[in-house]
């Protein structure tokens, strides 16, 4: 008899960011975040200059946890979401830990595209979603095999979604996804009147 075995798996994390204490009221997230775009003078001017969509404080502003409580409060959900991922991960972490090593805003406006790629330099990396209007992008997800395929057929429209080529997560407001830094991904271009919101983040291994 045959047997056929799932090897090498891809792990994509999925949970509220309220599952774990502190609770961050998601208006009050979204509200700093627009405050904090708005006097951010450095990163409207980063935006621009790179044509960037929308805003960003990935090249302005390093220490949101520091400057604005709330993004402390984030933080500290976010490590106890990133420990229960690295433990699912069967991680071998030594004397050593997954600590945060960057966070930042992204307000994507309609028409607004990220384009594939991935974290460089980091062990997990992940996004909370603060605003998703009706009608934006889902996060697409590549399967990291995809330029060994060669000659590989396309799957088949119906194939179980741990053989499709791309995943389309779709988390509702106050969710966080997490995955390996390694997995290249994008987000297909906002099709929706309103701002998606999210707040992404990279952990190291320190």
């Amino acid at each position: 008899m045959s047997q056929i075995t799932s090897l090498f798996a891809t792990r994509l994390y999925h949970a509220p960011l309220s599952a774990h204490d502190p609770k961050v009221d998601p208006d009050e997230l979204e509200a700093s975040c627009y405050a904090i775009a708005e006097d951010d003078e450095a990163g409207q001017a980063w935006c621009e200059e790179q044509g960037f969509p929308g805003y960003t404080s990935y090249a302005s502003l390093a220490d949101l946890p520091r400057r604005f409580p709330i993004f402390g409060d984030v933080v500290k959900a976010l490590d106890a979401h990133v420990a229960a991922f690295a433990r699912d991960l069967a991680f071998d972490l030594g004397d050593k830990a997954l600590k945060l090593d960057s966070i930042w805003i992204n307000i994507l406006p309609e028409g607004g595209i990220h384009t594939g790629h991935i974290h460089p330099h980091s062990v997990i990396s992940g996004t909370t979603y603060v605003a998703l209007p009706e009608g934006t992008s889902a996060l697409k997800l590549e399967d990291p095999r995809l330029a060994m395929m060669m000659a590989a057929p396309p799957r088949l429209k119906d194939a179980p979604a741990d053989l499709q080529t791309f995943h389309y997560a779709r988390p509702s407001v106050g969710d966080v996804l997490l995955w390996e830094s390694w997995l290249r991904h994008e987000v297909p271009m906002n099709m929706s009147e309103d701002d998606r919101l999210s707040v992404s983040f990279n952990y190291g291994w320190e």
